[in-house]
């Protein structure tokens, strides 16, 4: 596949504590790699998006292209339970320049081959850029199924460019939809009003996106969920780390001066794990330039662990 590589083996070691008894193992010993991409009939799929072209075109910190190595090496050594023996990494898409929608249309058609073979999808990006690519892969491989967009993140990402931007994903995943005559089913919880202007307020509108705010998340999240979860049949859910306060996620390209806490997200994340409707799970905006004795690397991955679990 152009622009993909396979990830080092020795992206993926840990601790080795197999002598102590059988079952004491980590994500690294029951994880399966390979050489070559050949999507399976079954499993999770994780795929790196080496890529920050997005947060660049956008005037964000740029570093996020290093995030799906860092990101891996993070989980590796965290224990392996349910779930963790059902995942293949699949190698990573890169960006060669300023090539991001090659990379892009390189991802989606990676991303729709190991949907319609089985498998699900656990993105490791990159920018938000990210999604426009993941989001289309998936309506590809689901075209006749009610395709839920969710969005843990601090911003819209409805901006109005020229060019594909970190800022554009939803936007440009809206006018696909309408291109498909199929509904846009999009729902952003975690947005944060001061960051985002009155255009993209009133664009969400227009699109019918259904809001939670950083400030009512606790009270309105999951009854939100319950709704719009009735609504689909498959359910894509992104997170950008940036809806996380500075404090717990430093290492992004725009921190969030309130963000909506790690363990109030969870709750949510698990609900929609369980729905049975998950197909299709990102991290992006993770940027390991910023970030502080890995810390946000480790909450990310501890993010990432979870949701295996649960998807199990």
């Amino acid at each position: 596949m152009k622009l993909w590589r396979p990830t080092s083996p020795d992206i993926w070691q840990g601790r080795d504590d197999s002598l102590e008894a059988r079952n004491a193992l980590r994500l690294y010993q029951t994880l399966a790699q390979t050489g070559h991409f050949a999507p399976k009939q079954s499993g999770i799929a994780l795929i790196g998006f080496e890529c920050d072209a997005g947060v660049k075109r956008n005037h964000g910190r740029t570093g996020a292209a290093q995030a799906p190595d860092v990101l891996r090496k993070a989980l590796a050594n965290m224990a392996s339970h349910s779930g963790h023996d059902n995942i293949t990494d699949m190698g990573t898409i890169t960006v060669e320049g300023d090539q991001l929608e090659a990379a892009q249309r390189a991802l989606s058609d990676a991303v729709q081959a190991c949907q319609q073979s089985g498998m699900r999808t656990l993105v490791f990006g990159g920018g938000h850029e990210t999604a426009w690519a993941h989001g289309r892969g998936v309506l590809d491989a689901f075209s006749q199924e009610r395709v839920l967009i969710i969005n843990l993140d601090a911003h819209l990402d409805l901006r109005k460019a020229e060019h594909a931007t970190s800022g554009t994903p939803f936007r440009q995943l809206a006018l696909y939809c309408e291109e498909q005559n199929r509904e846009f089913q999009y729902a952003c919880f975690g947005v944060s009003r001061a960051a985002n202007t009155q255009a993209l307020w009133d664009e969400a509108a227009r699109l019918h996106v259904t809001l939670v705010e950083d400030l009512d998340f606790r009270r309105e999240a999951l009854p939100a969920l319950e709704k719009v979860l009735a609504q689909a049949d498959r359910v894509y859910l992104t997170i950008d780390l940036d809806v996380l306060p500075a404090g717990e996620m430093p290492a992004v390209s725009a921190p969030a001066a309130l963000g909506v806490p790690a363990l109030d997200l969870l709750p949510v994340i698990g609900e929609i794990c369980r729905s049975g409707k998950l197909q299709a799970v990102d991290l992006v905006e993770f940027n390991p330039t910023y970030d502080r004795d890995g810390q946000g690397a480790r909450l990310a991955a501890r993010l990432a662990w979870q949701i295996a679990h649960w998807w199990a």
